[in-house]
């Protein structure tokens, strides 16, 4: 009956410790004189979105930035 309560505890502050571990061990990815990130703004519906997170295109030398592949594929044409 212990080792069935020792168990669970040892699960529990795994279940607790393991995303506070994990947060220390990754390292931050941009370096201390990066520049916020900035909004771009859909084409095809208009709605903002954060520059790193956008779904990029290129037109020749023009690069377009969209919310979703979804709008992507609409300013393609399908």
């Amino acid at each position: 009956m212990r080792f069935v309560v020792i168990i669970m505890w040892v699960a529990v502050a795994v279940a607790l410790l393991l995303p506070l571990l994990r947060r220390l061990r990754v390292p931050s990815r941009k370096s201390p004189h990066a520049l916020p990130d900035e909004l771009v703004k859909d084409p095809v519906c208009q709605t903002y979105i954060v520059k790193s997170r956008a779904v990029r295109r290129t037109d020749g030398d023009r690069v377009r930035y969209f919310c979703s592949e979804q709008c992507a594929r609409l300013a393609q044409g399908g």
